[in-house]
């Protein structure tokens, strides 16, 4: 039963949260919906046929509509399940079925966490065999989604419980320093999930292949030792499996490090936009971005310790969920949600810094790969066969692309290159 005194300082802070950033993304996205009727840029606007063109706007309004109903149905079964007292009666539900906190913290995020797979589960359905159906991307079988599905969630109480068991074992016995000892662990973990991921994780999901000797392969090994990259492969990934879509990557540390190129990259595109394309990702590494968005990320992950172990001890933030008992894995749910505008705010920093690095990774690629012009040919092809839209709003780019819009993309290569005296 809901408290008759009404919502703390907590509660109301959390609620304005959640519903000013339901309403930044959402008037992000009406915005972006607007664009669609401006003028496409010059850069990018011989690329297109009327059918093309009309295509793609399509295909943003049906990928927009499907974002905007899971995010108001996440965030009404969120609120509903809040001002049930749902949190509370979670919570004795748990605290019948298992003894001890370790395991009641486990199962309480556990069955949060499927909640909310449940709710999208509907929706990733009718994205993937609907509308990317509709418009020719999906080549996934019903089985292999299925199959991805069983595998994440294994991949999740795996990884994901054994990571939050030590979090909350830190937290019930290391005191006033669990925080950091938290902190240096995620940290850790994360840095050995980047290093084996290439080799454990990710090969359960797709096959990596290592490209066949050739002209194409020789010709990428010789550009990488003339940047002094040491790549000791390239790896063809079976992205037709599960998508028309193309798309290359660069993952991995150490010696696990790893560039792999979706198969459908190498059908559609010459090998002078391959190299480039590969030229791009090496730029990341040379100009050190991964390194960047490491230590970005350990930062990250400090903050929300910090604040976590700061908030813990409140009354007033387990009041604010109608909770008759405070629980340290209760804690941990209700400071996720006061969390939400510092995230917000650090999602978007994070994708400013995103969209710099891709610049700078840009130039690198035109400066070095054997054919200048081949990465803005190559992002045209891209830009134009995985629908992209024409001319995005700059409130939804700052909000939520990490990559720069393709046609801006364009347009600084080719000013790059006449600055060189290389035709765009």
């Amino acid at each position: 039963m809901l408290p008759a005194n009404g919502m703390n300082i907590y509660g109301v802070v959390i609620l304005v949260a959640l519903l000013a950033d339901y309403a930044l993304h959402t008037v992000s996205e009406t915005l972006n919906l607007r664009a669609l009727d401006r003028r496409v840029p010059a850069s990018i606007a011989s690329l297109y046929g009327r059918d093309e063109l009309d295509r793609a706007k399509h295909y943003v309004r049906a990928a927009t509509a499907e974002s905007l109903a899971e995010r108001s149905v996440v965030l009404l079964a969120l609120l509903v399940f809040w001002f049930a007292g749902g949190f509370d009666w979670l919570d004795g539900l748990v605290r019948q079925w298992f003894a001890g906190e370790l395991v009641r913290g486990l199962a309480y995020i556990g069955l949060l966490a499927l909640g909310y797979v449940v709710i999208s589960l509907p929706f990733d359905i009718y994205r993937t065999f609907v509308t990317e159906n509709r418009f020719g991307f999906n080549l996934t079988t019903p089985r292999t989604f299925i199959l991805d599905r069983i595998k994440s969630l294994g991949i999740a109480v795996a990884i994901g419980g054994l990571l939050l068991a030590g979090v909350l074992l830190l937290f019930l016995h290391a005191g006033s320093i669990a925080w950091l000892l938290c902190w240096i662990t995620v940290v850790a973990f994360s840095l050995v999930t980047q290093w084996l991921g290439p080799v454990l994780i990710l090969p359960l999901f797709n096959r990596f292949d290592p490209m066949p000797d050739g002209e194409l392969r020789e010709t990428i090994l010789r550009y990488a030792r003339s940047v002094r990259f040491p790549l000791q492969n390239v790896y063809v990934m079976d992205g037709s499996r599960r998508s028309s879509k193309a798309n290359a990557y660069f993952t991995g540390l150490g010696r696990q490090r790893r560039i792999a190129l979706f198969d459908t990259l190498l059908q559609h595109h010459t090998r002078d936009e391959i190299v480039a394309i590969l030229a791009h990702e090496v730029g990341h590494y040379r100009m050190r971005h991964v390194t960047r968005r490491l230590v970005l990320g350990a930062v990250h992950t400090g903050i929300a310790f910090f604040l976590l172990d700061f908030f813990l001890g409140r009354p007033g933030l387990y009041e604010a969920f109608y909770l008759s008992q405070t629980a340290l894995y209760t804690g941990f749910v209700c400071f996720g949600l006061l969390y939400t505008p510092v995230e917000t705010v650090l999602s978007i920093l994070a994708n400013v810094i995103s969209r710099r690095h891709e610049y700078e990774a840009d130039r690198f690629a035109v400066d070095t790969a054997p054919s200048p012009e081949g990465l803005a040919e190559a992002l045209k092809k891209l830009y134009v066969t995985n629908l992209a839209h024409p001319n995005p709003h700059g409130f939804h780019v700052f909000v939520n692309y990490s990559h720069p819009p393709v046609a801006r993309r364009i347009q600084t290569i080719d000013e790059q290159l006449a600055r060189r005296g290389v035709a765009a």
